[in-house]
């Protein structure tokens, strides 16, 4: 992060990457000193209701953030930035998306948790837009124009007043992690867990917070000890990891959607084990096994250049075994969550961990939807959706895989991910096919 006073100073002269958070008011002109090197520009959490009408003489600009900021109306101007492509206005006070602030060359737009109402047809034009963050906002409808985004890869439609799914997004090639809870169409929670009987319900006087694992967009995870005798005795361990929801609308949804998802989901092998949640009145939990050790995280979140592909620590390998391993868990996984009409909308090597061994827990269900509201048909289509999020993962590890160990297993690997990855969403395997021709690979590469 830099400040106003080396802005002013032109001691910032040359860099590509400014971040400036001083309470402005105002956009700093002096930024446009730096139009001959700047790349991004980060200018959250100021209170700037506004940008400047030639902001187009950053010339270099591809990433702009205004979050947590005051802006009613994204600013037209942002149409006229040549080299525009990465836009973030998350929580501001957004009501109008004029057709003319979407530059033609977008390919990431965050406008999580504003008030906006509706979207311009303009957004079926952008034909690069690979990721589109709408949870939180007040649509009710999307444009029919969007059935041209056919690079659309992520959309994230959660905490809207959407009244139905559009039969055109479920088509789209691409798309790959899709989110829409908390709409009227979706899964309405009137007594969520009621039919959750075997996943207790405690309270935080059951529990002793400890250290502060990790933190998400949903909630912050802590570990824990039991004060119940009774939930040591009914979970055989006293010791816990809680996460505890944050409360407001995410990036994702809400916090309640993301627990009603979980619990639907129930057990699984693969799944952290939820043992108890908390729904209090003024808050939402998990409470969970603690991971054991030996796991890590498998891979890492995308980066502002892959936009919507994860990436992995410089040195890792995979063999083509680890990798199949790794793909038959998740598909069986995945096949127990549609079963039991749940998507995850997150399937991403991030949200995974792995042993040495490459046995693999999954979790974080901030992005799943309840499908139960849904057609039969609209079922197999989130599920093909989902099918090629599983494509797209075992593509990311076969990168660090060395093909000519084994050539032909490779291949077939590589042909069971194109299968996964097709076009044609209704061609795609479904996952329990998925898991079975991953099985007949593994037992060939063992015999």
């Amino acid at each position: 992060m830099q400040t106003l006073a080396q802005l002013k100073a032109g001691q910032l002269q040359g860099i590509t990457r400014l971040q400036l958070v001083e309470n402005l008011t105002e956009f700093p002109r002096e930024i446009f000193d730096l139009a001959d090197t700047l790349e991004i520009l980060d200018l959250s959490n100021n209170q700037l209701s506004s940008l400047p009408e030639d902001l187009h003489r950053l010339t270099h600009l591809k990433i702009l953030f205004a979050s947590n900021n005051r802006f009613e109306t994204l600013p037209e101007v942002l149409g006229q930035c040549p080299k525009l492509e990465m836009i973030g206005f998350k929580a501001n006070q957004i009501r109008t998306v004029p057709a003319a602030s979407l530059p033609a060359q977008t390919r990431w737009l965050i406008l999580t948790d504003n008030q906006i109402t509706t979207l311009p047809e303009r957004m079926g034009q952008l034909q690069r837009l690979q990721k589109l963050a709408l949870a939180g906002n007040r649509l009710t409808a999307l444009p029919a124009s969007m059935a041209h985004c056919r690079n659309l890869e992520l959309i994230r439609l959660s905490a809207n007043s959407l009244e139905k799914l559009p039969s055109w997004l479920l088509r789209l090639p691409k798309l790959t992690w899709l989110a829409f809870a908390g709409n009227p169409f979706s899964h309405t929670l009137v007594d969520p867990h009621a039919d959750v009987a075997s996943v207790p319900n405690v309270t935080l006087a059951d529990i002793e917070l400890g250290k502060k694992l990790g933190e998400g967009a949903s909630g912050i995870i802590y570990q824990g000890r039991w004060l119940n005798p009774a939930m040591v005795a009914a979970t055989g361990s006293e010791h816990i990891a809680v996460k505890l929801f944050k409360g407001e609308v995410t990036s994702d949804g809400y916090p309640a959607d993301e627990l009603d998802c979980c619990l639907t989901t129930g057990e699984h092998p693969n799944l952290i084990k939820v043992l108890a949640h908390i729904s209090q009145k003024d808050q939402l939990g998990l409470v969970m096994a603690l991971i054991p050790a030996g796991f890590a995280n498998l891979g890492l979140p995308p980066s502002l250049d892959t936009c919507t592909r994860d990436t992995f620590k410089p040195g890792t390998q995979f063999s083509l075994e680890q990798v199949a391993t790794i793909a038959h868990q998740l598909a069986d996984t995945l096949a127990h969550m549609h079963a039991k009409q749940v998507s995850h909308g997150d399937v991403y090597a991030h949200n995974m961990m792995v042993n040495k061994q490459m046995n693999l827990l999954f979790g974080d269900f901030g992005a799943a939807s309840n499908l139960g509201n849904l057609s039969t048909l609209e079922q197999l289509a989130m599920e093909a959706i989902e099918v090629r999020a599983l494509g797209c993962l075992i593509e990311d590890l076969l990168a660090y895989v060395d093909e000519s160990v084994n050539a032909e297993h490779y291949a077939q690997l590589s042909a069971i991910k194109a299968a996964c990855m097709q076009s044609d969403v209704a061609l795609r395997p479904r996952f329990i096919e998925v898991k079975q021709a991953i099985a007949s690979l593994l037992i060939s590469t063992s015999a």
